[in-house]
């Protein structure tokens, strides 16, 4: 269906004359991810073990299947936000059912409903997204070095391309072209671990490296078993790269703040989902393998410095993309340390882990992008604000640029509070869980001190946190109403199916809405990292499944 979809993409976009089609085209994304969710569930039903075909080119199994429907469903809420005008006009006569179905509102919208921002007209947008997409599934599906580091290329090279897509933004450009060039050279890294390895086992298939490290020591008479590990290091090395894991986390910061905020939700979040995943798998398989030195403890060192990292630089940022780069690194930190003990209850925590961030993040930026939006109305004689570089494409980039909003939009403010309020694992929100049944599962393989380390920066990172709602809540805010809308009246027209005058309306300033894609998804991922413990059974349960049948119980 991916496929299917690129190749339509492709050709009607080399018969397409408006360059202003881009939301038909993310729309039709939209629907090609709902079909692939409905083909992958389907499969669920028929799939019981698992199917391992073309030599392990194609991999397939419910933990795949699990996740390419959340990536499916995590892409759909990200394409939204291009494929619907991002403002509406909401009036009382034409608020109803009846109304909405039957009837059609007119009105001058080029500059109210943002018509003509940028986001709207890159007509290309959804097909590399698509690329992307179809790169993080089969990445996730496969078990072979070569199909591999192809399925990462083809992630990668849409990212790169997705970040420097915004071709009159100078900062874009910049960010794309830093985030090419650091990820060509962990790229590098994968292929030296990838020729390592199959100099060294003479397959490229990891089933065959698997059989290697699960034979006994005796085979160390015509082998050398360390040779694996360090093959896996580096190819690790590689892969902690693109997920921006400390010490190589560098990369992250900058190109978070440099690029627009609505392409840093998707380079975030789903970047990161599929390599996860394919590491979960080569831990599981290889974590036993010649104790003396296994490669999993470079992911533990990692997991210690991105938590220290993470935490102790995001004390000293201002600007709010940074701050979420550096919450990112810590937030890795504890994925690394659950994926890196490797028993039962550690991967269940990694599963759900993996997952709330994923959502969590994805609400945080979501709202970024929102308050930008409602912030139409509204005007400051802050300097700062107007010199701000590309602020047409990242209108909030200074933490100071949320003071006092909880004055101009209380709901979507405290929907930012919930969510940075996961983010610090404050209880009863979803974040405390997940932190809780890593730290858990570490204290119980015996990891005292990284679960201390964890849990003092998990205090120390709220620190950062707080200041972000101290802005919002505890300042007067520096916003003003722009006194050119203050008496002005817009005029619009209803009219029925036929196209007949049904009434003539005027509406205000205050009608101006978010609209409602961006606000109904806000409204019900906050609602489930508020109330996760009414309905944590369903979700811990399919956790729990999957690990069961990775386990083998």
């Amino acid at each position: 269906m991916l496929l299917i979809s690129i190749l339509s993409l492709l050709l009607s976009n080399a018969v397409t004359i408006k360059r202003d089609i881009s939301i038909l085209f993310n729309r039709i994304a939209i629907i090609a991810l709902a079909y692939s969710i409905l083909h992958s569930t389907l499969n669920l039903f028929v799939i019981s073990k698992g199917i391992n075909i073309h030599g392990g080119l194609l991999n397939v199994n419910s933990i795949t299947q699990i996740f390419d429907i959340f990536i499916f469903l995590l892409s759909i809420l990200i394409l939204q936000l291009t494929s619907f005008f991002p403002r509406k006009v909401w009036i009382p006569e034409h608020s109803s059912l009846i109304q909405l179905f039957f009837n059609k509102f007119i009105f001058y919208r080029t500059k109210i409903i943002n018509k003509m921002g940028e986001h709207l007209r890159i007509i290309e947008y959804p097909l590399i997204l698509l690329f992307i997409i179809s790169g993080a599934v089969f990445l996730i599906s496969t078990s072979d070095l070569i199909s591999i580091f192809l399925s990462i290329e083809l992630q990668s090279y849409g990212l790169y391309l997705l970040s420097s897509i915004y071709r009159n933004s100078e900062l874009s450009t910049t960010g794309g072209l830093m985030y090419f060039l650091l990820g060509g050279l962990s790229s590098c890294f994968i292929l030296l671990g990838t020729s390592l390895l199959y100099a060294n086992s003479g397959t490229t298939n990891l089933d065959a490296i698997y059989a290697i490290t699960s034979l006994s020591d005796s085979s160390d008479l015509w082998y050398k078993p360390y040779y694996i590990n360090f093959s896996l290091l580096i190819f690790s090395i590689g892969f902690l790269f693109k997920v921006s894991a400390a010490p190589f986390h560098f990369w992250s910061p900058d190109v978070y703040d440099a690029i627009p905020t609505i392409v840093t939700t998707f380079v975030a979040i789903i970047a990161k989902i599929s390599i996860f995943i394919l590491l979960l798998e080569i831990v599981y398989y290889t974590k036993d393998y010649f104790s003396d030195f296994n490669w999993t403890y470079g992911l533990l060192i990692s997991s210690l410095l991105s938590l220290i990292i993470g935490t102790v630089l995001g004390l000293t940022q201002f600007r709010i993309k940074r701050l979420f780069a550096y919450s990112t690194i810590s937030h890795v930190g504890f994925i690394l340390l659950a994926l890196s003990i490797s028993n039962v209850e550690s991967t269940q925590a990694f599963i759900f882990y993996l997952m709330q961030y994923s959502i969590s993040n994805l609400n945080a930026f979501i709202i970024l992008i929102a308050i930008g939006f409602s912030l139409y109305n509204y005007v400051s004689d802050n300097k700062e604000y107007k010199e701000l570089l590309d602020n047409s494409n990242s209108p909030i980039q200074l933490i100071s640029q949320l003071r006092g909003f909880f004055y101009i939009n209380p709901t979507l403010s405290l929907s930012l509070v919930i969510t940075i309020f996961s983010f610090a694992g404050i209880p009863p929100l979803v974040g405390f869980f997940a932190k809780q049944m890593v730290l858990s599962a570490a204290i119980d393989n015996g990891y005292i001190f990284l679960t201390l380390v964890a849990i003092l920066t998990s205090v120390i990172g709220g620190v950062y946190y707080l200041n972000i709602i101290k802005e919002v809540f505890f300042f007067s805010p520096e916003y003003k109403l722009n006194p050119l809308l203050k008496n002005l009246t817009f005029n619009g027209n209803i009219y029925n199916k036929q196209n007949i005058l049904i009434k003539s309306v005027t509406f205000k300033y205050n009608n101006i809405a978010i609209s409602s894609s961006i606000s109904i998804t806000i409204s019900i991922i906050t609602m489930i990292i508020l109330l996760f413990m009414f309905v944590s059974k369903e979700w811990l349960s399919m956790s729990t499944i999957l690990v069961q049948i990775l386990f083998n119980y």
